[in-house]
């Protein structure tokens, strides 16, 4: 009897064979729908072909409501400025922009700035002197 023929018999299949490796067209057009997907999530685009498109609004509307939670942890002056229309203010901000800024903390200051542009917020306060350059002698 052969190897093949006692392979066969054994209900084998010889070596696993080796998975194809991914082409730069195919990279590409994996990208290229991650855009998509990104695009979907972030600014309400069309979703991409094969989505639900109310799975994934309902993420994008999680994705929002956390980020605005963070920023309103972050400034909580934004969420008294906003008052009862922080939802509805924050979802027009985040719609606005293609991408959400780099980091929380940039996140609410943008939005603080969003807030004040629309007559929302009160200019910044100038900032204060340090405590110690009030001392005589240190000016």
């Amino acid at each position: 009897m052969t190897p093949r023929e006692s392979r066969r018999l054994a209900g084998e299949q010889g070596p696993p064979a080796q998975p194809r490796r991914p082409t730069p067209e195919d990279r590409l057009r994996l990208a290229e729908a991650q855009s998509r997907v990104v695009a979907a999530l972030v600014t309400g685009a069309e979703p991409p072909e094969g989505f639900d498109p109310a799975r994934l609004r309902a993420q994008a509307a999680s994705l929002v409501a956390k980020r605005r939670g963070i920023v309103v942890r972050i400034r909580p002056d934004t969420a008294a400025a906003a008052g009862l229309g922080l939802v509805a203010e924050f979802a027009a901000y985040a719609r606005a922009r293609a991408t959400p800024p780099p980091g929380y903390r940039a996140d609410a200051d943008d939005f603080a700035a969003w807030l004040r542009g629309r007559g929302l917020l009160p200019d910044e306060p100038a900032p204060r002197r340090p405590w110690w350059s009030r001392l005589p002698g240190l000016r």
